[in-house]
């Protein structure tokens, strides 16, 4: 049997106990426990520090007193009772400065060891009837923020459990509290026969730090991996309002259109989030995409959530072509609840975005589209509508309109390639799909202005459309008197017209709200061109927050085209788009690596881009 040396160390010990370990029949189980602890990187890396901490504590330097502080005061004390020369004057006015004060008195600290935690006994009056139970007795040391915790009463013990643990909170920074814990006691207080509430009351009166006591869950749940889904919020949310969460104050507030990091979905009923950009850390409850799902189906049946119904048509539109315009696909509006994204960046070489614009009445979309494309053709366009009116003498096809007959239009329509369609003077308008592809495919960002209820059709990842809300500003009533009755008439048409500007942006703002990007609110044609212009830079420049199924569909279609070397990933994605385009996939375990050639920056390039399936577990 090997023998220690008298300088070994602890972990070499560990070492050596393990290589002496031989299987016994009779206590498998014991033996393959020992094995097990002993062969544990962590205890091995404690029992290294402790050696260092022991082989310091020999070898530093002891002080000579514990009490330098005391000593200084007393010099000071003899230096002032006599007659004191330069020099001691000099050593008083030293001995006096804070800093030297200071560091005395960490000298002391450090000498006397105060510095050592000191813990709380243990109780003397351990309960007896636990059974042979392993309790465990946690202190938690918090500030002012909650514990992070929420309890239940279980149904069938009537014990006080763990319902959860927020991601962030005091609780779950600890790793000593975990989800179907029993809860007996709560700062010396029992428990046992006290309600929920009057538990969160105890708990919340808690400051500084509290001690519980705990009989651990018979299975502890695995710690789980931090989450990278990311939800975009297509609701307003307020935890004070909502009589169905758990804990109101628990809950996590958000706006419309916000992106929230989902940490855990563990509950199908509340999902835990943080809200990207919060520097709080502490996840907060939200509701479950599910659950969220059947309130809107239940409000909906109940018809207290109305649907969206068709727009009255801008004064500006009256009287054009574009009057009565519909949509082409009338399709049962989804219940806005949260949409799963990722972050995007328009790459050079790779499609523009197209840019859709949609205004409330009052906006003027179309000259505001005009102006861009007249400030640069070269790389903004606009889609050239279809008609069926007669092409008048100073008309060009395929400049003004796309000039067909009635039968061809309505065979294009019954096959659904108009986005929208209208009839003015008998004579039919429409702006198809194809129309927008070929502004696309020429490199030009294309601009259109469609009717909020043809978005839907546009969001795919073809398209990948940056929706532009457009208002004018209401301007409230001059505090003039009229001149005369006659200008009071005449005053009181445009505050009923302000009015209906003002409904009609509230009524697209409620109904589609959460298909809008940004909102740009239009004084003045050159003013809103200032912000149009602002914002198509932003889009070609920075990152933006897309559906996710937009990105994986763009891998999907070039994921069997790309077959060159590779050198290192970058992004490790999900493979199921990946395995579904490459049928030698099938069936196997594999993971979705997308890798660049050395020397690239991070921009998208096809041709110095590979992605490729790589089996797990290999490289």
């Amino acid at each position: 049997m090997p023998v220690l040396s008298e300088d070994s160390g602890l972990h070499e010990t560990l070492a050596l106990l393990t290589s002496q370990l031989r299987p016994d029949s009779n206590q498998k189980e014991e033996m393959g426990f020992l094995r097990d602890v002993f062969s544990e990187k962590s205890l091995n890396y404690l029992m290294k520090i402790h050696e260092k901490l022991r082989y310091y504590e020999r070898q530093s330097p002891t002080p000579v007193l514990h009490s330098a502080v005391a000593l200084a005061e007393d010099v000071m004390e003899e230096l002032q009772a006599a007659s004191m020369h330069s020099d001691e004057r000099e050593l008083l006015q030293l001995l006096s400065t804070p800093h030297l004060r200071a560091m005395l008195m960490v000298h002391d600290t450090v000498a006397q060891k105060n510095f050592d935690p000191v813990l709380p006994p243990l109780p003397d009056n351990i309960d007896e009837d636990f059974d042979e139970e392993s309790v465990k007795i946690v202190r938690l040391v918090k500030n002012k923020e909650p514990l992070g915790a929420t309890i239940r009463r279980d149904e069938h013990s009537g014990a006080v459990v763990v319902a959860r643990i927020m991601r962030g909170g005091a609780a779950d920074r600890s790793g000593l509290v975990h989800v179907g814990d029993e809860l007996r006691e709560v700062n010396g207080i029992t428990v046992l026969h006290k309600r929920p509430d009057e538990i969160s009351q105890i708990l919340a009166q808690s400051q500084g730090s509290i001690t519980l006591k705990i009989i651990p869950a018979t299975q502890e749940e695995d710690r789980l991996k931090d989450s990278k889904v990311f939800m975009r919020a297509l609701f307003h949310y307020n935890p004070r309002e909502d009589r169905a969460i758990p804990c109101q104050e628990a809950g996590l507030p958000f706006q419309r259109r916000q992106v929230l990091e989902v940490v855990s979905q563990d509950d199908p009923t509340w999902w835990q989030a943080k809200r990207m950009g919060d520097t709080n850390l502490r996840a907060g409850l939200i509701p479950s995409k599910q659950f969220q799902e059947r309130r809107l189906s239940y409000r909906r049946a109940t018809g207290t959530l109305p649907s969206p119904q068709s727009l009255k048509k801008p004064p500006e539109r009256l009287g054009s072509p574009q009057e009565g315009k519909t949509s082409a696909v009338a399709e049962s509006p989804k219940l806005p609840t949260y949409e799963e994204v990722t972050r995007y960046q328009h790459q050079p070489g790779e499609q523009p975005r197209l840019v859709v614009l949609i205004g409330s009445l009052g906006a003027r979309l179309h000259e505001l589209k005009q102006k861009v494309v007249a400030e640069n053709p070269q790389h903004f366009g606009v889609a050239v509508p279809h008609t069926t009116r007669p092409r008048k003498s100073h008309e060009e096809d395929g400049v003004e309109y796309h000039f067909v007959s009635k039968q061809a239009f309505e065979a294009d329509l019954h096959h659904n390639k108009f986005l929208e369609h209208g009839e003015y003077k008998e004579n039919l308008y429409g702006t198809s799909l194809e129309a927008i592809q070929v502004v696309m495919a020429k490199n030009k960002v294309c601009l259109v202005d469609v009717e909020p209820d043809a978005l839907q059709q546009l969001r795919t990842s073809e398209f990948k459309p940056y929706v532009i809300f457009v208002k004018p500003a209401i301007q409230e009533k001059r505090k003039t008197p009229p001149m005369s009755p006659a200008c009071e008439d005449a005053a009181a048409p445009l505050d009923e017209e302000q009015r209906e500007m003002a409904a009609s942006a509230a009524f697209i703002d409620q109904h589609y709200g959460h298909l809008v990007d940004a909102v740009l609110v239009k004084e003045d044609l050159q003013s809103a061109y200032s912000q149009l212009r602002v914002l198509l830079e932003r889009l070609s420049k920075e990152t933006h927050w897309v559906p996710i199924s937009w990105v994986a569909q763009f891998i999907q279609s070039r994921i069997e085209a790309l077959c060159l070397p590779v050198l290192h990933p970058v992004i490790l994605g999900d493979p199921g788009p990946a395995v579904s385009a490459c049928p030698s996939a099938e069936g196997k375990d594999v993971e979705l690596w997308i890798f660049q050639l050395q020397g690239t920056t991070d921009e998208w390039d096809e041709k110095k881009t590979c992605l490729l399936l790589v089996e797990k577990g290999k490289e």
